[in-house]
């Protein structure tokens, strides 16, 4: 039976995980998931992609959500109360327009010198109503699209076999920043056709899936961008047919509910890949 092996939620967009045991599956993803984003100057979000270092800040919020804590090496830690009433202000996502409320000078300075720029903590407002695409359409906070992010070791293990086979070090999963990792999929990539997932109190719905950028060229332990890996691995054998090189799914949160390290992953419903018909990871629907 497959199960749930980890669950990591990132309370700070682009900033490292936090790993729970178990956690309240929100309509916007795990609690407090991506519920925070830096901003540089111009309200433009920062990310691993532009700033590998935020992998090295790690957030904690306390239980009732009241305090967020930021800390990083070298530079010590910041404790601020979350604001979630002040004014809002306009802050970009992939060039989309949302709002946030800024969480104050004590975080934009030391975030600012984490980043070697000027940078500004905003948070979700409550008024959010941001829509995500997809086979099924969700919500999330600042995440990149949609609300869950599933990987199953099956997968990695798969990449990683093909890398030591090209004579590269594996991978660990961190690389790809999942919410949900699942044990016990014997097939590699069977995320790719699960279309309904209940998992503890929660149902899932298959959205899309998940396209990979530079995010996974960085070491989420240096902090640092190590080599061309592994994009250019999957590029040879996960080719999305809308485009991009895939791995892992994005879902939709359909029933919202409690989850836990442990929990079985039943699935009820399946469908076709959407990797190209010439992709060598390319399955049929169960």
């Amino acid at each position: 039976m497959a199960k749930v092996v980890e669950l990591t939620s990132y309370p700070v967009k682009g900033c490292a995980g936090l790993s729970v045991h178990e956690a309240f599956m929100t309509p916007a993803g795990l609690s407090h998931d991506r519920s925070f984003m830096i901003v540089d100057e111009n309200g433009v979000f920062r990310s691993q992609r532009r700033d590998p270092r935020l992998a090295l800040v790690r957030p904690s919020i306390a239980a009732d959500g009241t305090r967020l804590t930021l800390e990083a090496p070298g530079s010590g830690t910041v404790t601020v109360p979350v604001d979630a009433s002040s004014e809002r202000r306009p802050v970009e996502l992939f060039g989309a327009p949302f709002t946030g409320i800024d969480q104050g000078d004590e975080a934009a300075a030391w975030l600012s010198a984490v980043t070697g720029g000027p940078s500004r903590l905003v948070r979700v407002p409550p008024e959010h109503d941001r829509i995500t695409d997809g086979l099924v359409a969700g919500t999330s906070g600042y995440a990149d699209s949609c609300a869950v992010h599933v990987v199953s070791r099956s997968s990695m293990a798969a990449l990683n076999e093909r890398l030591v086979s090209d004579g590269t070090e594996p991978l660990p999963i961190s690389r790809f920043r999942p919410n949900i990792v699942v044990d016990g999929w014997d097939d590699p990539h069977t995320e790719d056709l699960a279309r309904r997932i209940t998992v503890g109190s929660v149902e899932l719905a298959y959205a899309k899936l998940a396209i990979r950028c530079a995010v996974t060229l960085v070491d989420q332990q240096s902090g640092r961008r190590s080599g061309r890996e592994p994009i250019r691995t999957l590029a040879t054998y996960r080719r999305a047919a809308e485009g991009g090189v895939a791995f892992g799914v994005k879902l939709a949160v359909v029933r919202p509910g409690r989850l836990s390290v442990g929990d079985d992953v039943t699935v009820s419903s399946w469908g076709a890949s959407e990797l190209r018909a010439d992709s060598a990871g390319h399955q049929a629907a169960r």
